[in-house]
């Protein structure tokens, strides 16, 4: 029986809360158009600030009729406008407002109203569509679906202020991918808002500023026009230089130093540029410090990772700039006990995004000690780091376990790191169970890191080989992403370097000769690399190569002899004949190559080759089998001979690579012994 009374129960209440609601959207539907515009008004005033009465407003069904409204030409202007306005006000309510509001195709509605030559009227559209538009469930891309919006949004920029204001917001909120950038950009997006970043209006010059911050953002073509901007006469930059002096409100230093940073890592303004070393940089260095808000610490912080990731020299220079080092380490003790934020809204708030801090702290770490060895030591020293950084990896945001995952992996590039504190803190341990269930983005860095820490000259390798990872990196080469492929099988690779033979085994009998032959002819050129280094690895020591040839000779040789035959780059041919030459120092693998006609003919090939790597590493193969001290030499030598080898090698101990010509000489001394 109480299911049966659920339904009625849920009705009673709505038809309760919305009847005081219901004569609003009666008298939109009003035969005397006085009517209906006094009822809009009414409904204009009892929606402002009340979420409960929008949410009633749209459950009745006013939207479709104040679209119909809206979209009559027979309404007048003025009920045009109030309507607009009133779904303005609608659609400043909750998200799931919005989604009704899209649902009865509000965005084609409004566009078309901007096609009305009435400023206000256009305005008050302006303004609705803004307020739809920057709510994070509305589909950017029904801006782009008209190809006629566009211009016809840039034409509007010269209307007024408002006009400016809303559509540069629009943009800004709307330019989500290099489509987007093009397409703003081919209808002269540069030219029409660069004008407005000396507007008179502060609200103006910010979304015009916010604008050029998504149009340049890993944009080159976008970056490289903006350098020969002037505006009123000035360069553009300079403009972005006098927008981030300290006396400018924060929200316009902070965009203006964005602006710059992505000019700067689009390749359109010199890292050592005075604008970024003297400006750029210093002012992203103080939205660090604890006096900003939070979400300015982070922007500055993250704005800063980016602008310096792939230059050494900025991040020395920023390693030095007001104790930033130290100045992050305040990040992970934020809000403290003793914070001094009164406003209790504001620490609730804070407490709920501190975790943001958090991640931004680590992503900046990670893009200061990617390079230099100093800076690394310095992060490690400083208070508790490496505790942050394993306690970050088990963090309930994603994000801040990538973070801190990527802070890992950039100190794991020092030799220093991962013989002390990485081994001190154990760091293999977390890492391992992040590398168990996490998303790609996670792995690829996870197993990246792991890479470095399976280094012959790393502590970790020993406690990691003994917890199973083999089988765990095998799966990774199993994997679509190209990138987890790479990073498992290059795992492997260090792992086999100079290891037990009871290691390489285990690597060949969990990885399997099917999935390693699969990866012998991956698309994946860095894929095939790595595995090839993996197979040189396997086959060092002569037990070793004998015992790996004994029993997957014969797809060894196969797999050699189509890479050799296939169009591949001159370093994975190197490879594979570096291969051929550990085969051939083999006591009983290098029969494999002595009845192999084809195969010999290729290394003769490839002695004679224009690129001196490989005749290098062919010449190698070769002074392995005829190597004097050998059981067989002698009959490996005549065969040789026969081959036409002798005649190669005399010819390349004139070569005039000193290399090329000593191992030349070298092989021929074989035979004069």
């Amino acid at each position: 029986m109480a299911c049966l009374l659920e339904a009625p129960l849920r009705i009673s209440v709505l038809s309760e809360v919305t009847a005081t609601s219901r004569h609003y959207v009666d008298r939109l539907f009003d035969p005397d158009p006085q009517k209906v515009q006094q009822g809009v008004i009414d409904m204009k005033n009892a929606v402002i600030g009340n979420n409960k009465q929008k949410a009633n407003l749209i459950v009745l069904g006013a939207v479709p009729r104040l679209l119909y409204l809206l979209q009559q030409s027979s309404s007048s202007l003025e009920l045009r406008t109030e309507c607009a306005v009133v779904l303005g006000s609608l659609a400043m309510g909750t998200e799931n407002n919005i989604k009704s509001l899209v649902d009865c195709h509000i965005i084609p509605a409004l566009l078309q109203g901007l096609l009305c030559l009435d400023l206000v009227f256009i305005e008050a559209c302006l303004r609705c569509l803004r307020t739809v538009f920057i709510s994070p469930v509305t589909p950017v891309q029904l801006l782009y679906t008209d190809p006629t919006v566009i211009p016809h949004l840039m034409s509007l920029l010269s209307r007024s202020q408002r006009t400016q204001e809303y559509i540069t917001q629009i943009f800004s909120h709307c330019c989500k991918t290099p489509e987007h950038q093009t397409v703003l950009f081919n209808h002269g997006a540069i030219q029409n808002i660069a004008p407005l970043l000396i507007s008179p209006s502060y609200k103006v010059r910010m979304q015009a500023l916010k604008c050029f911050s998504v149009l340049a953002y890993e944009n080159t073509q976008v970056s490289m026009t903006l350098v020969n901007v002037l505006v009123d006469g000035e360069l553009l930059s300079q403009v972005f230089v006098r927008m981030m002096q300290r006396d400018q409100p924060i929200e316009m230093q902070l965009t203006a130093a964005k602006c710059l940073t992505y000019m700067c890592r689009a390749g359109a303004i010199r890292t050592d540029d005075i604008c970024i070393v003297l400006k750029t940089l210093p002012c992203l260095v103080r939205m660090c410090s604890k006096e900003h808000l939070l979400e300015e610490r982070v922007e500055g912080a993250e704005t800063l990772a980016y602008l310096m990731e792939p230059d050494v020299e900025l991040q020395r220079i920023a390693s030095t700039t007001d104790h930033l080092v130290a100045m992050l380490a305040d990040y992970f003790k934020y809000p403290s006990s003793v914070s001094a934020i009164t406003d209790i809204k504001r620490l609730d708030h804070d407490l709920k995004h501190a975790h943001e801090l958090r991640q931004a702290a680590f992503k900046l770490y990670a893009s200061l000690g990617s390079n230099d060895e100093d800076i690394r030591k310095k992060i490690t020293e400083t208070e508790n780091m490496m505790d942050r950084i394993v306690s970050g990896l088990s963090e309930s945001s994603i994000k801040v376990r990538l973070a801190a995952v990527r802070c890992l992996h950039s100190l794991s590039r020092s030799v220093q790191q991962l013989r002390t504190s990485f081994h001190d803190h154990a760091v293999w341990k977390p890492l391992m169970k992040l590398l168990q269930n996490a998303p790609d983005e996670v792995l690829v860095m996870a197993s990246s890191t792991l890479c470095n820490l399976l280094l012959e000259f790393s502590p970790s390798k020993e406690p990691i080989l003994e917890s199973g990872v083999i089988e765990l990196l095998c799966s990774l080469t199993q994997s679509d992403s190209p990138a987890l492929r790479v990073n498992g099988i290059w795992a492997l690779m260090n792992m086999a370097f100079q290891a037990d033979q009871k290691v390489k085994v285990e690597i060949v009998r969990c990885l399997g000769t099917e999935q390693l032959f699969r990866l012998l002819s991956d698309p994946d050129t860095n894929v095939l690399m790595k595995t090839l280094g993996l197979l040189r690895n396997l086959l060092s020591t002569r037990p070793h190569i004998d015992q790996i040839m004994s029993s997957h000779g014969k797809q060894i040789m196969q797999a050699v002899t189509l890479i050799l035959e296939a169009e591949h780059s001159i370093e994975v041919k190197e490879q594979t004949l570096c291969i051929l030459a550990n085969v051939a120092d083999g006591n009983t693998a290098k029969e494999l190559l002595m009845t192999n006609d084809d195969v010999l003919q290729k290394i003769k090939y490839y002695m004679g080759h224009s690129n001196v790597k490989l005749q290098l590493a062919a010449t190698f193969c070769i002074s392995n089998l005829i190597w004097n001290e050998e059981d067989g030499s002698q009959e490996r030598q005549d065969k040789l001979r026969e081959m036409g080898f002798v005649d190669i090698l005399h010819k390349l101990t004139q070569a005039s690579d000193p290399n090329l010509c000593d191992r030349a000489k070298t092989a021929m001394q074989q035979y004069l012994a």
